[in-house]
């Protein structure tokens, strides 16, 4: 899968991330996509690592790994930005 289409999963995860996870974000939902992209390149990258996605194709464990990133990084902006 090209950057393009990490940037488009990444997108998607980001929201619904947001869903999964609602509350009042300071960047609200501008943030929440870059944090959605950055989640998905590291949702990725680790699925890829423990064979539950690859980073070369598009497919459900690329798309929740890259949801769990998401929700990750989502997490840990919150308790940072407090």
């Amino acid at each position: 899968m090209g950057i393009f289409s990490w940037i488009l999963l990444g997108l998607l995860a980001g929201i619904l991330a947001k869903v999964i996870m609602p509350g009042d974000d300071k960047g609200g939902f501008v943030m929440t996509t870059l944090l959605g992209v950055a989640g998905a390149f590291i949702g990725g990258w680790l699925g890829s690592l423990v064979g539950l996605g690859t980073v070369g194709e598009f497919s459900l464990g690329s798309l929740l790994t890259a949801i769990v990133g998401a929700l990750v990084l989502l997490f840990v902006y919150r308790l940072w930005s407090k």
